[in-house]
């Protein structure tokens, strides 16, 4: 019992808990309203549907903003956690970042509108689908951290397994637009949402490595 109650991050701080849950939960929402922006983006176009889609998402990142500084404030104005505080901080500003790297996308999207031809449609489709399964294995990976931390490795294994084939997706993606017949500055302007799109599942590997590392710290 006393080994659980220490790989419980929060044993005494259940409002910080449910802060973080709450953060969490955003990004889960966000990550949903993300892949739903972009498939509405590749049937129908920017359409007041996809408009919906990004205006969501912007919501959900303001939010988890406004909870992120509120669970740094928690954190050092209440001493709480202090051999875990820098740990929890930087997983916290890294996962938020997620859903900056989707405002980002969506916001280009809405404002560069790219011609897709239908021919590359199922790739950026199946590039978004797999971005999205890393960043929700990682936070799957980020809520084991809080409560069980031997679990993180688990969901870390999914995120790499997804990011490395989000990264095949986009190669070919990036391969079959460049072997057509568009004008160059139309291929390059495709590559760039590619690149954007694939951005996620980059840094969502990149936060599964640092929680590997402090999930280990927690568990020696």
């Amino acid at each position: 019992m006393g080994r659980m109650n220490k790989l419980r991050l929060f044993g005494r701080t259940k409002d910080l808990e449910s802060q973080i849950d709450l953060f969490l939960d955003k990004l889960s929402e966000s990550t949903v309203m993300f892949r739903l922006g972009v498939r509405t983006y590749l049937k129908e176009g920017a359409n007041g549907e996809f408009d919906v889609k990004l205006k969501a998402v912007n919501t959900l990142e303001s939010e988890a903003d406004g909870l992120r500084r509120i669970i740094e404030k928690e954190l050092y104005t209440h001493t709480l956690i202090p051999d875990a505080r820098g740990d929890v901080l930087g997983l916290i500003e890294n996962l938020d970042h997620v859903m900056t790297l989707y405002e980002g996308a969506l916001w280009a999207i809405s404002i560069e509108k790219p011609d897709i031809p239908e021919e590359h449609k199922a790739g950026f489709k199946k590039l978004t689908n797999m971005v999205v399964q890393a960043a929700e294995a990682l936070v799957l990976g980020a809520r084991s951290f809080f409560r069980s931390p031997h679990a993180v490795g688990d969901y870390n294994h999914k995120v790499m397994v997804y990011e490395k084939e989000a990264d095949k997706i986009s190669t070919q993606l990036k391969r079959d637009i460049f072997d057509s017949d568009l004008e160059l500055a139309r291929k390059a302007h495709l590559r760039n949402f590619v690149e954007q799109i694939d951005n996620v599942a980059d840094w969502a590997e990149d936060v599964a490595d640092r929680l590997a590392i402090y999930a280990i710290k927690r568990t020696v």
